[in-house]
């Protein structure tokens, strides 16, 4: 039997493995904090175009991106689990929130998805920063989505359901991120009335030549139909997986197949993103 060559390492702080770990995500936490304190935060765009027709661009999900020293841009997925519940997470939250109500205060004809989290609702200054703009201009409300996963708002449902109750009525639209990734109940559908939700990439890519993750998807997609939620499928980078989606229900589409995110905005003249048709 072949040895595993790390059986032998020892546990905690004095593992050379651990230390590692430890070691990135500081430097990963200096990383982001540096971006933060000197305004070296952007917004990537990335095109969600309807599923029928032309694949004309419905709205766009603005993604947040830190800078690093040397300039390089850094996508979430480099930091954002290490930095999620620190301090510096929460300022994130409030950076993506204000560069995407400031992009919407200069493009008039866009609609802009903005991620955010249960943390986010209870911390004043983000929640000051949403306000403020929907105060200098109400019409800002009609073209934001806020998009929050399942895990997050099951962490605090009736301070998520209270927030959607108050948000709503000013035309902030609300999208269930990752859905089916968890074990999200179907009976929260009622109380948290969701104007969208966005079926997780692990059940999309490859769809085309997938059956089980074709019943799942006809399955949450009937769900979503019955609560007259609008439906999103992420992660789409082939033809023959659009094509599935867009005959089974799937009102809008997202993934590199249409475009990848950009901190160009794409919706500049020149700059409009080619799609999968």
């Amino acid at each position: 039997m072949r040895k595993n060559k790390l059986a032998d390492l020892p546990e905690g702080a004095d593992n050379p493995l651990n230390a590692a770990v430890v070691s990135r995500d500081k430097s990963v936490v200096h990383m982001a904090t540096e971006a933060v304190k000197h305004k070296q935060c952007k917004l990537a765009f990335q095109p969600v175009v309807q599923a029928n027709g032309s694949h004309d661009v419905a709205f766009y999900e603005g993604f947040i991106r830190v800078l690093d020293d040397t300039g390089r841009v850094i996508p979430a997925r480099e930091f954002m689990p290490q930095v999620e519940n620190t301090p510096v997470g929460r300022e994130l939250d409030c950076v993506a929130l204000e560069l995407g109500l400031q992009t919407l205060m200069r493009n008039a004809s866009i609609r802009l998805s903005i991620n955010m989290s249960a943390r986010s609702i209870g911390y004043a200054r983000w929640s000051r920063i949403l306000e403020r703009f929907l105060r200098k201009d109400p019409s800002l409300g009609e073209r934001l989505i806020l998009e929050i996963s399942e895990n997050s708002a099951m962490l605090v449902p009736e301070l998520v359901i209270d927030f959607m109750d108050r948000l709503q009525p000013r035309g902030v639209a609300f999208a269930l991120d990752d859905f089916g990734a968890s074990n999200f109940s179907f009976r929260y559908f009622r109380e948290f009335l969701f104007d969208a939700a966005k079926i997780d990439g692990q059940f999309i890519q490859g769809i085309g030549d997938d059956p089980d993750n074709q019943a799942l998807v006809r399955a949450l997609v009937a769900v979503a139909r019955e609560f007259e939620i609008l439906v999103t499928a992420e992660s789409v980078e082939s033809k023959r997986d659009a094509e599935f989606l867009a005959a089974n229900g799937v009102d809008c589409m997202q993934g590199f197949l249409f475009g990848a995110p950009s901190v160009t905005p794409p919706w500049k003249p020149g700059n409009i993103p080619k799609t999968g048709t």
